[in-house]
């Protein structure tokens, strides 16, 4: 005997598409957060260390290491309380944010198997430009993660930033060696991170305000 099937009522319907994007703006602002913050301070570090490549920034060596460990110490304060005030969005929100937060996290244990990877063969042949091969990797992730979110959510602009990340992966590649190498990384830290932070903040922000 087959159950009857259930009526979904216009105002079903209606409820079901606010709860994806109540989800949805909780989601995006934690992550607009990370991604805003983490383009603009990591994009100034490799604008300052181009600085430093082309002798237009002559610090001494303790200010420089003091610049870039305070860059990463910001970024995780930013980041820990984005976390904070946005905990528990990722299991309130849709199957959809749940599959994004999914992209995320193994994008990131990739990432992780990559510097072990990399790492340990710059270490053995002693090359740094073995190592910098690594950031290329880690811009084509994320234009894999991108291109899921925009797959996901069908916005013309998730799918520029996919491209645009794939696009730096192989400039970024074809540049390792040269000056140009910091500078495909700083346009593209502030162009293809903080950019699309600040385009999921304003939008997270203008969802939470219409509910």
């Amino acid at each position: 005997m087959s159950l009857p099937s259930r009526t979904h009522s216009p105002e079903d319907d209606l409820a079901f598409l606010r709860s994806i994007a109540e989800g949805a703006g909780r989601t995006r602002m934690a992550g607009g957060v990370a991604y805003l913050a983490g383009g603009l301070l990591y994009g100034l570090q490799c604008l300052f260390h181009w600085g430093q490549m082309t002798g237009l920034i002559r610090w001494p060596g303790w200010a420089s290491l003091s610049f870039v460990v305070a860059v990463t110490v910001i970024f995780l304060i930013v980041l820990i309380a984005a976390i904070r005030r946005d905990r528990g969005a990722s299991r309130q929100g849709s199957s959809a944010n749940r599959a994004l937060g999914a992209t995320f996290a193994g994008a990131g244990l990739a990432n992780l198997a990559m510097v072990a990877v990399f790492g340990a063969n710059a270490l053995r042949l002693g090359s740094l430009e073995v190592w910098l091969l690594y950031p290329a990797v880690v811009f084509a992730l994320q234009g894999a993660v991108w291109y899921v979110m925009h797959a996901l959510q069908r916005r013309t602009w998730m799918l520029a930033t996919a491209i645009g990340w794939l696009v730096a992966a192989v400039a970024l590649g074809l540049a390792n060696g040269s000056a140009y190498y910091l500078v495909v990384c700083t346009v593209s830290l502030f162009g293809l991170m903080a950019l699309p932070g600040w385009i999921m903040l304003r939008e997270a922000r203008v969802a939470q305000a219409g509910t």
